[in-house]
């Protein structure tokens, strides 16, 4: 008989999400075990839990989740807990702290809906952010030309060699746009921008977008007003405006939503998955087949 799917829910903040405890429960987990406040010095009893209690085949039956809202300490989290694997004594995690993988794939897999990533000029506004590093990472491994905007050049410098450490052949641009007249900078040539920056925080102004004339797609990820690209409307999927295919926050995040519940199934599939950015996105490429 086949053991009961148990989830293993690794939060540091101080109370584990209730968002990511909904999402596994809808996606089928039968069992949730939410753990709050943790530190990565506590991750290796936690493991040791997991993988000593269940041989074989059934090791698959048992997974882990990384959330919480930071990211930084949830990659700090993935490090100590495929750290604690060995051999075949393992089980599957999925990292997505802060719903930062889900949703940069869902915004990727929404520009690539209408322009080629492949040799296509994409900006990321807030691209020093943790959605941001994500997003350019996913567009640098889909061929497109990445310009890297943030308010400082040193981080976006920073967050490119990171990347093309990590993206064999990525093609990335550091900016630093702190100005309407840096941003108009940043959008030209570009037929893609996607602003992932600080929520409240208006990144592209009006009169930018609608002058950057070879734009074709425009994806805004955040849902606080002022919202990060003026004129485009938090509830947009796919709307035209100005002759741009425009994005909003719950316009992207039906698509997050699928990816997340999606991700959480194929944890169970496997006990020796690592699903980080781009497992992720092939994830939600596979459901947009």
């Amino acid at each position: 008989m086949s053991k009961p799917k148990i989830l293993i829910q690794l939060d540091p903040d101080p109370h584990a999400s209730v968002f990511d405890a909904v999402v596994a429960v809808d996606a089928g987990v039968e069992r949730l075990l939410q753990y709050a406040s943790v530190e990565p010095e506590q991750v290796q009893g936690l493991v040791h839990g997991a993988i000593f209690t269940r041989g074989g085949p059934d090791l698959a039956s048992t997974a882990i989740f990384i959330g919480g809202t930071n990211v930084a300490t949830g990659e700090a989290l993935l490090k100590q807990v495929t750290g604690t694997f060995f051999g075949p004594m393992r089980v599957s995690v999925l990292l997505d702290a802060n719903g930062a993988n889900t949703t940069a794939a869902a915004a990727v897999l929404a520009a690539a809906k209408h322009v080629p990533l492949s040799g296509a000029t994409a900006t990321v506004l807030g691209g020093t952010g943790p959605v941001g590093q994500r997003v350019a990472r996913l567009l640098a491994g889909q061929g497109a030309q990445v310009r890297v905007a943030s308010r400082s050049q040193g981080k976006a410098v920073e967050v490119c060699q990171a990347i093309a450490h990590r993206v064999s052949g990525a093609k990335l641009m550091p900016l630093e746009v702190a100005s309407a007249e840096q941003a108009a900078v940043a959008l030209a040539g570009a037929s893609v921008v996607i602003a992932a920056g600080t929520a409240g925080v208006q990144l592209l102004p009006l009169e930018v977008r609608r002058g950057a004339t070879s734009l074709k797609v425009a994806i805004d990820l955040n849902a606080v007003p002022p919202l990060g690209i003026a004129g485009v409307e938090v509830m947009d999927k796919a709307a035209e405006r100005d002759a741009v295919i425009c994005y909003g926050a719950i316009g992207v995040g039906g698509t997050k939503m699928k990816i997340h519940r999606a991700a959480i199934q194929k944890l169970f599939t496997a006990n020796n998955l690592v699903l980080d950015a781009e497992e992720v996105f092939q994830i939600g490429q596979e459901l947009a087949k």
